[in-house]
């Protein structure tokens, strides 16, 4: 059906264009994304996976999913969450405020074991690098189309 143009398709295009001109319209899920690009991006990926910051990211997964204290506090986390449902449910708004300050001196006990500082940053540095990749390929695919659109004319016939 993407390839197909329909009345719709039609009437879609003289709506964005003004007059029915070679400019095709896609939907997003039509768009295919070529081979080629989608080899460079499974190429970026795979450096991206290699990278110290992703490296440094798993170690300090395993050590926390290895750590029976830190796997205790998010447990018992988890439970207390459950029980704050629970009486939200009643309206019992005393026994959640105890519940939630109970889950916050948990939380403030699992924030003061260095490997989970190191773990927060190290998904807070995957977060940046991923960030900076797509604000340089943003800035890159603008310029170049901002270049090549400075370089050409329209054409005479799709004017609005």
């Amino acid at each position: 059906m993407a390839n197909k143009e329909t009345v719709q398709d039609a009437h879609d295009q003289v709506q964005l264009h003004g007059k029915a001109c070679d400019i095709p319209h896609f939907e997003s899920r039509d768009l295919v994304v070529g081979e080629a690009i989608k080899a460079k991006a499974e190429e970026l990926a795979k450096l991206i996976a290699g990278s110290r910051e992703v490296q440094f990211y798993q170690r300090a997964e395993a050590q926390i999913k290895g750590n029976d204290r830190i796997q205790g506090l998010i447990a018992q986390m988890k439970k207390k969450q459950k029980e704050i449902v629970a009486f939200e449910s009643f309206n019992n708004a005393s026994m959640v405020a105890k519940i939630e300050a109970e889950i916050e001196a948990l939380q403030n006990e699992l924030d003061g074991i260095p490997i989970v500082g190191d773990f927060q940053q190290s998904q807070s540095d995957i977060n940046y690098l991923l960030q900076l990749v797509m604000s340089i390929i943003r800035d890159t695919v603008s310029e170049k189309i901002n270049v090549e659109s400075d370089s050409g004319s329209e054409p005479d016939e799709c004017i609005d």
